[in-house]
């Protein structure tokens, strides 16, 4: 799907054809050859188009002729929903900058373009580029800050459920955070270096107006602390495995050591009432008319015996 936008009375509204200084987004689904059509009315490399619809793309910028591609990591919810998968996956945006166009493309809908599409997004005008770009930067930070947000709490929940009972379910949720974070960390360190190119290289060409700068550096300083923010929550969530494997490891060590117990205690009253199975002439009390009352009173005398012992040493 291929929509043309312009800011028209306030609001970002869709037009139905390319006019200077609009803004192309790129969703899928679309039809076959619309991709070559648009590289060629916009004078842009098809690579451009494809590069960013690759998952697998990681954050960079790239320059042609008549256009520059910028490549940003964004979080997105996983819709496969696998137990044994992340939460939150990173997907590239595409943000491909022409002559009098801003394009955008992403292989999935992404909630950071979709505030923009919404009108949730303040001074925002497709017109001015340079603030556009900053914009979806900074909203791509804010996205990552509030999944961070959201993962912290879903993993103090499931804490506070294996101070109860230590499950298997718990343990893969955490797996799947810790996956998660992975992914953050990942494009929060090359979204930083992209971010410090582009300020280094001003392929914005921003470095005289001192509102861009700023926001800019501001952006920056965002990212850093999301990044901070996720190696923390990893060390966290990488420490409370950790724990929880060990107390489940001790849970289950005393639980053996208990069943010993049981069975050692269960054992002598067992082999007692084993030898006078044998039905032999010369065991003790064999002609007794009480033997088999004073077997059983001997057999749980020793028993208690047992457990008087095991619970006199375990203190």
């Amino acid at each position: 799907m291929i929509s043309y936008l312009k800011k028209i009375n306030g609001e970002v509204r869709e037009t139905d054809s390319i006019d200077d200084s609009c803004w192309v987004n790129i969703y899928p689904p679309y039809e076959h050859g619309t991709l070559d059509a648009l590289s060629k009315e916009l004078d842009i490399p098809l690579d451009f188009i494809t590069d960013s619809l690759d998952v697998d793309e990681r954050s960079r910028f790239e320059r042609d002729e008549n256009s520059t591609l910028i490549l940003v990591n964004s979080p997105v919810l996983n819709d496969e929903g696998k137990d044994s998968e992340a939460i939150y996956i990173t997907l590239p945006i595409g943000i491909i900058l022409t002559g009098s166009h801003i394009v955008t493309v992403c292989a999935y809908e992404n909630p950071v373009i979709d505030k923009f599409l919404e009108n949730k997004v303040k001074n925002f005008n497709p017109a001015d580029r340079q603030m556009f770009v900053l914009q979806i930067f900074e909203q791509n930070v804010f996205r990552f800050l509030e999944c961070l947000k959201k993962l912290n709490l879903k993993r103090n929940l499931i804490e506070q459920e294996l101070y109860n009972s230590s499950r298997s379910s718990e343990l893969q949720q955490l797996l799947r955070i810790e996956k998660s974070l992975v992914y953050f960390v990942s494009s929060l360190s090359t979204n930083e270096l992209l971010k410090m190119k582009i300020k280094r290289t001003d392929l914005l060409k921003i470095g005289s107006d001192n509102n861009y700068a700023e926001l800019f550096e501001d952006v920056i300083i965002d990212n850093s602390q999301a990044l901070e923010m996720s190696n923390v929550y990893t060390h966290i969530l990488s420490g409370t495995m950790e724990a929880y494997a060990s107390i489940i490891s001790n849970n289950l060590n005393i639980i053996i050591h208990r069943l010993t117990i049981i069975t050692i205690i269960l054992l002598v009253p067992s082999m007692v009432a084993g030898f006078y199975g044998m039905n032999l002439d010369f065991l003790p009390f064999t002609h007794y008319k009480y033997s088999f009352i004073f077997i059983v009173i001997i057999s749980v005398f020793l028993g208690f015996a047992l457990v008087y012992y095991f619970s006199k040493d375990r203190k």
